[in-house]
């Protein structure tokens, strides 16, 4: 999940059936309209838009299958996709999945308001080979600076959580290794010291939500293991909170298993067009555009 502007996907949401379906789902779940709160909505995070993130991604998951006819053998969601993954895969009912997403949205942000007020971020970067990535966490350890890799793309992309603070001086010594610093997450996610919050979500987020064993096997984001068991997907969806994101990880069990196209179902900007996505596999963009851009229909003689 990235920084989505309403605009971009509002009339996808208006206009396409199964959004249509869905966001009227999810309205009775919640009890107001997503589609007018995510309008207002502040911030890139915030309730609203984690929740349309979530419907958009099924939506399109559930249109790329009708209408290209196919029928994924497994399927993975990388961070916040991950409560798509679940729901997707049955092992989630949709609704349990807008009440987790929405429960989800206010423990993070209480979580870090109340035991990380220094506050924290995390900054992705580019063209920057994991030997350059340990000289400045080298630097920052010998500076007494607590920081976590918390997401591999690809074996010159990464992220890396630390002090808010200390951003501006991360940017600019990437930039001084031929680096390129991209965007700026928060809240985090993704590290060992959010033991805290991955408590908070298990005792107050999947409290009376039922997981079921998937019918559609899921890819661990975190280490490319295949999910089949309902607790399975529990632990992803806990572990989502203290381990990181390794999508090289994901793109080799997925190798290994014989997949040779990838349906990215969302606003994706970044997972499916990394080298590591497109040297070795077919990537199909399956966004908004797409759904909403008319399709020749071949015509059958009588």
């Amino acid at each position: 999940m990235g920084p989505v502007p309403f605009a971009e996907v509002a009339k996808f949401m208006l206009v396409n059936p199964f959004a249509r379906k869905l966001f009227a789902e999810a309205d009775e779940v919640l009890g107001y309209s997503l589609f007018e709160r995510f309008k207002t909505a502040e911030g890139d995070y915030s309730e609203a838009a984690q929740v349309a993130f979530l419907v958009n991604c099924l939506a399109l998951a559930q249109w790329v299958e009708h209408e290209f006819d196919e029928r994924p053998a497994f399927c993975t969601g990388l961070s916040f996709g991950e409560k798509a993954a679940a729901v997707h895969s049955g092992a989630l009912s949709f609704a349990d999945g807008v009440r987790f997403t929405a429960r989800f949205a206010h423990t993070l942000d209480a979580y870090f308001a109340e035991e990380h007020p220094e506050e924290v971020a995390t900054q992705s970067f580019a063209r920057t080979p994991r030997a350059r990535l340990d000289e400045v966490r080298a630097e920052l350890t010998e500076q007494g600076e607590w920081h976590d890799v918390t997401c591999v793309v690809d074996e010159d992309f990464a992220m890396l959580t630390l002090r808010k603070s200390r951003l501006e001086w991360l940017q600019q010594r990437l930039r001084a290794l031929g680096g390129m610093p991209l965007y700026v997450m928060e809240p985090p996610l993704h590290s060992p010291a959010f033991g805290g919050l991955r408590r908070r979500v298990e005792d107050e987020v999947l409290a009376g939500l039922t997981l079921r064993d998937p019918h559609l096997p899921v890819v661990a984001d975190q280490d490319g293991a295949v999910l089949t068991t309902g607790e399975e997907v529990r632990n992803l969806l806990l572990d989502g909170c203290v381990r990181p994101v390794d999508w090289p990880g994901v793109l080799g069990s997925l190798r290994d298993k014989g997949v040779g196209t990838l349906y990215v179902a969302g606003q994706d900007a970044l997972f499916g067009r990394v080298g590591a996505a497109t040297r070795n596999f077919k990537v199909v963009p399956v966004n908004p555009r797409l759904a909403m851009r008319p399709r020749r229909r071949t015509a059958t003689a009588a």
